[in-house]
């Protein structure tokens, strides 16, 4: 059931990033040759006009063929010959798709919570004494936070909402951290607050401010959960590059559906399935559409590099040239591809 469930997610959201670059080269009046939902041989295909829509037997991507992407071509509904603001958008025009899948499932997701969380602090651990006072058993009291702070940064990183708490709280060594908080309208420095529950021992030693959940708090949840997740990406990509990501680490697809197929086994009702499944669609489609856009051949953000180029040169750089520039970024992709499914693959072997 989970794999049938990791299937359609990955589907769908190959097919709404597809559709993101075939909706606009229509507008655009690019041509379009095939419009195709997954890959491989052909299930069903139909003609309309100048396109050729086709469902393919493999449900693991799609493409949106259009006339002229790699070569030049006479005729002037091309790819290469349309103006270059024109094929600018077409490209971003896929990973704007994903994220407003993103946006759509956190909006889905923030609606089935209770209450809107926000990072505003609210009560900590302690008992309050007969006299009136408390005594707190909160660490993190006791060495700078109060109450009505509201979390901006922890150890350098950002703090849009309560995903990227979790996130700091989930991968950092230490119960101490550098926090920056606004106090009375004011950004405030606190060094080494720590982060400890004297009576349960637990790291999480506050509570958190609540809002009524109303389409307003609703969407400005869902914008703050999705930069978070966005956030989250992005750290992930500098820690790959720096170093400070293991290869163990690396995953990839088969990696993302053991993940899902554990998700489905382990969500207790219905509820928190599609609540999971929400979230997870939600990152892995703002991951693609971040992953994107990265300047890197035979990606869109190759492609939009050479746009740029070709904006400062005033003249494109020549079809078989870019060519051999993605044909590279190909062979590196599958590189890297095939590294992260066997990664993949050992820790199922291994149970790692």
């Amino acid at each position: 059931m989970g794999i049938i469930i990791a299937i359609i997610i990955f589907g769908l959201i190959v097919t709404i990033h597809e559709f993101g670059h075939f909706i606009c080269a229509k507008l655009c009046g690019i041509k379009v040759l095939e419009f195709a939902v997954g890959m491989g041989p052909k299930l069903i295909s139909r003609q309309h006009g100048e396109t050729l829509y086709s469902l393919r037997a493999l449900p693991v991507g799609g493409f949106c063929a259009m006339a002229g992407e790699d070569e030049t071509n006479d005729d002037p509904r091309s790819f290469r010959n349309a103006k270059l603001w024109k094929r600018m958008i077409v490209l971003v025009a896929g990973a704007s798709m994903n994220f407003v899948l993103g946006i759509v499932c956190l909006i889905f997701m923030s609606s089935m919570f209770d209450a809107i969380p926000t990072t505003q602090i609210k009560g900590f651990s302690g008992v309050r004494n007969d006299d009136g006072s408390v005594t707190y058993y909160a660490g993190s009291y006791k060495t700078g936070l109060r109450h009505d702070d509201v979390i901006v940064e922890m150890d350098g990183t950002s703090i849009y909402s309560i995903l990227d708490l979790n996130y700091m709280f989930e991968t950092s060594a230490g119960d101490t951290h550098d926090l920056v908080v606004k106090r009375d309208g004011k950004r405030v420095r606190l060094d080494n607050v720590t982060f400890h529950d004297e009576q349960s021992g637990s790291a999480v030693d506050f509570g958190l401010v609540t809002l009524d959940k109303v389409p307003f708090t609703v969407v400005r949840c869902s914008g703050q959960i999705f930069k978070s997740m966005g956030h989250i990406v992005f750290m992930s990509l500098r820690q790959m590059i720096t170093g400070k990501l293991s290869r163990d680490d690396v995953s990839g697809p088969v990696g993302v559906v053991t993940a899902i197929n554990e998700t489905t086994e382990e969500s207790e009702d219905t509820a928190d399935l599609i609540f999971n499944l929400l979230y997870m669609t939600s990152l892995i489609t703002i991951n693609v559409g971040i992953f994107n856009l990265l300047p890197v051949p035979a990606l869109d953000g190759g492609r939009l590099l050479f746009c740029l180029i070709e904006l400062v040169r005033r003249k494109p750089v020549k079809p078989e040239h870019e060519g051999y520039v993605h044909l590279a970024g190909m062979v590196l992709l599958f590189g890297i591809m095939i590294f992260a499914t066997y990664n993949d693959i050992a820790r199922l072997v291994t149970g790692g």
